[in-house]
């Protein structure tokens, strides 16, 4: 195994690890008592953190799924306009 490769392992494996910590204290400490956090709350995250440890050139490539239509419950009107330059 290539050192660059090692390398990459052992980043990731200490960011999941930084990760799960985050995840378990902001799941212990959310303050919306009604609405509590879960670990499936954090799916999207993980996802971030698996895709660090492929190579540039291997990265997942997600194509942008379409919004579903006002009448199957999706959005009526998407903002579309960039936000101006600061």
């Amino acid at each position: 195994m290539p050192l660059e490769e090692e390398e990459r392992r052992k980043f990731v494996a200490e960011v999941w690890k930084r990760y799960e910590e985050v995840q378990n204290w902001a799941i212990a400490n959310w303050p919306d008592a009604e609405h509590r956090l879960s670990t499936s709350d954090f799916v999207e995250g993980r996802k971030e953190i698996l895709g660090l440890g492929l190579p540039p050139d291997q990265k997942l490539k997600q194509e942008p799924q379409a919004a579903p239509e006002p009448e199957q419950g999706g959005p009526q009107y998407l903002d579309v306009t960039p936000a101006p330059w600061p």
